[in-house]
């Protein structure tokens, strides 16, 4: 186990065994027009472990080409009992993952690998800075669901279309700023004035997007690089790219 000390808090790394498991589709749910929520069933999930909303599983299918295809996907909620784990998809116009998840149906299936490790951060800081586009949702989702009652967050969330808004279960202070392009999104953080005490900024997105945020947390809002996380999920004509943009 990596360990960061910043102050009392300590920030873990933690490395996971690294295994494939096979699933199948035990439920379908349309949340708003663009994301489907997919529940995945399967003995191999009753020792699935994710230690943290920044975790990534290789989700993997074949596609009708017969091509193998692996994305990354957050590891939404797991029930070890019920041998559960549910992910959830944004439903791009195109794309080999997008259009899987569109057409699953139950007993369909598929592979799931990882999460290779889990980057656990305190819920004690003052507050908690999540920023990021479509891709990112769902993560933003399951940090404000784990929030306790007392932690404060702000949410800067970019979408394409104001349909896929969401209200988000949180027994924390949350205040969510929804933004529909790029350049509103780094807009809006840059007029946020920042709570008092010591934060923790977490970003993921596009990856022309998530550079210039990056460094307007470093050297606009101040935020010291052992307190923030940023992260490209994706990246404009690549497939299967994911990339970490702060060591």
């Amino acid at each position: 186990m990596e360990t960061t000390l910043k102050g009392e808090r300590r920030i873990q790394r933690v490395r996971h065994e690294l295994r494939r498991r096979e699933v199948r589709v035990a439920q379908v749910e349309q949340i708003s027009p663009g994301f489907v929520r997919l529940t995945f069933v399967g003995d191999d999930l009753a020792d699935f472990v994710s230690l943290s909303f920044d975790d990534h599983v290789k989700f993997m299918f074949v596609d009708p080409t017969g091509e193998v295809i692996r994305r990354d996907y957050t590891p939404l909620q797991h029930d070890a009992a019920a041998r559960t784990l549910s992910i959830e998809f944004a439903l791009h116009e195109r794309g080999a993952a997008s259009d899987w998840a569109r057409a699953a149906q139950d007993g369909q299936p598929a592979t799931i690998g990882g999460p290779r490790g889990s980057m656990i951060i305190p819920l004690d800081y003052d507050w908690h800075l999540l920023v990021g586009d479509s891709a990112a949702l769902p993560a933003i989702h399951r940090r404000l669901q784990e929030l306790p009652a007392g932690a404060r967050a702000i949410a800067v969330i970019q979408l394409d279309d104001a349909a896929d808004q969401r209200e988000f279960a949180s027994a924390a202070d949350v205040a969510v700023h929804w933004v529909r392009s790029g350049e509103e999104l780094l807009g809006a953080v840059r007029a946020l004035q920042l709570p008092a005490g010591s934060g923790f900024a977490w970003g993921a997105g596009e990856a022309s997007l998530m550079r210039p945020l990056r460094e307007l947390l470093r050297t606009g809002k101040g935020i010291p690089s052992a307190d923030m996380r940023v992260a490209a999920y994706w990246k404009q004509g690549a497939a299967d790219f994911h990339e970490r943009l702060d060591d």
